[in-house]
């Protein structure tokens, strides 16, 4: 997904690194309340887990970048994107990444950090 130009372009979309914190931040608490629900068998853990991971995300756009998530047009691209975001900023290869897709065919419009 993020070799594509297209509607959801990373780093057009969460540019600012405060936003990438939070959505590390919300995926990494999305999936605690998941494992806690599994863990301890406590189901009601399970409606928490797309209000703390979105919560944060879209704090994120709606306070830091000012824009409109993606997930409101796009939800399963947004999903897709927030995982793969996710396992970027785990490997530390999240801005190189960014710097990469910036860099290549004009796609993405420059404004890095």
């Amino acid at each position: 997904m993020l070799e594509k130009c297209g509607k959801l372009r990373l780093g057009a979309l969460t540019r600012a690194t405060s936003n990438d914190v939070l959505h590390f931040i919300g995926t990494s608490l999305g999936l605690i309340c998941l494992f806690a629900a599994l863990l301890l068998q406590q189901w009601w853990l399970l409606l928490a887990v797309p209000v703390v991971s979105y919560a944060f995300a879209w704090a994120g756009h709606f306070f830091v970048e000012a824009n409109t998530p993606a997930t409101f047009s796009y939800p399963l691209w947004s999903l897709r994107g927030d995982v793969e975001m996710y396992g970027l900023m785990l490997r530390g290869r999240m801005h190189e990444e960014v710097r990469r897709l910036h860099s290549s065919s004009g796609c993405y419009e420059a404004r890095l950090p």
